[in-house]
């Protein structure tokens, strides 16, 4: 037995009139609900583009999107299936909501980061969504290479990646994350920046060190937060902004020599000699076969 079509070209839609087709939608946007993250949007996100109005609404039904699956504009139709419309109230078509994000400056972006903050705070004060924050909390944060298509797509650039194990060049952007997690709790995104394709990993890593530091706090990491990062992170201005925010650090550092004299110089630390080459008596010649 064999499937008659291809699976990338098999399409299926959802059109029965009297049938919810994501109905595990209605408790998370119930959550978000009361969690205020309509009330946030409102209230953070001032877009002057006419096509930016009614952001309480537009905000929400994106995060609705994305939660069902949709990964374009075109898939936030998967609102409008079926009796959806009957279960939730304010669905805007997939074209209006392209035209709200297009309409998005730099400023709105960090307006919705604000939102994010304020809305994981009222998560975490909602649920159980990070137990054991009074006690220890850690933050990690990394960056990766997303391959994109379309030549007119902005801020895309050529960078180094690593796809399964092989280091590549493609075209696409860079995002940077930070995100909080407990030895009891799996890892909740803390903060979030979207770069350049060309951007280096350390790229306004200090600013974005501060804000998941100041959003874990608002979660309810009171406790202890140590801070996760390696050695791209390793400079005065990321490790600076962590000891500001009152968090402690793990960094890998490179063996460079002023860290081996520096590790040296600790009293009671073993000694990290340069590696020393073997007498050319003892070396090999090439094609000779080891003793």
């Amino acid at each position: 037995m064999r499937l008659s079509h291809d699976p990338a070209r098999t399409h299926a839609s959802f059109d029965d009139p009297n049938l919810v087709s994501r109905a595990g939608l209605i408790p998370v946007m119930a959550l978000a609900a009361r969690c205020g993250l309509a009330d946030l949007a409102g209230e953070h996100v001032k877009i002057a583009s006419r096509t930016g109005v009614n952001a309480h609404l537009k905000i929400p039904g994106l995060v609705a999107g994305m939660a069902a699956g949709a990964d374009s504009i075109d898939d936030m139709d998967i609102l409008r299936h079926g009796a959806m419309p009957e279960v939730f109230g304010g669905i805007r078509a997939p074209s209006t909501l392209g035209s709200f994000l297009r309409s998005f400056t730099w400023g709105n972006v960090r307006q919705l980061d604000a939102v994010a903050r304020q809305f994981l705070g009222a998560l975490a004060a909602g649920t159980p969504l990070l137990p054991g924050a009074g006690v220890l909390a850690f933050i990690d944060m990394d960056s990766m290479q997303k391959r994109v298509y379309g030549h007119a797509k902005q801020g895309a650039g050529f960078g180094h990646t690593k796809i399964q194990g092989k280091s590549l060049t493609i075209r696409g952007l860079n995002a940077l994350a930070a995100v909080v997690s407990t030895p009891l709790a799996a890892p909740v995104i803390a903060a979030t920046r979207l770069r350049g394709g060309k951007a280096n990993s350390a790229r306004g890593a200090a600013s974005l060190a501060a804000e998941a530091i100041s959003a874990a706090r608002q979660a309810g990491c009171t406790g202890q937060l140590v801070f996760r990062i390696d050695s791209a992170y390793y400079s005065a201005a990321v490790l600076g902004a962590i000891r500001r925010g009152g968090a402690r650090f793990s960094v890998t550092v490179r063996m460079d020599p002023k860290i081996r004299a520096a590790i040296a110089a600790i009293p009671g630390s073993p000694r990290y000699p340069r590696p020393q080459r073997p007498p050319a008596s003892t070396r090999r010649k090439p094609g000779q076969a080891a003793e």
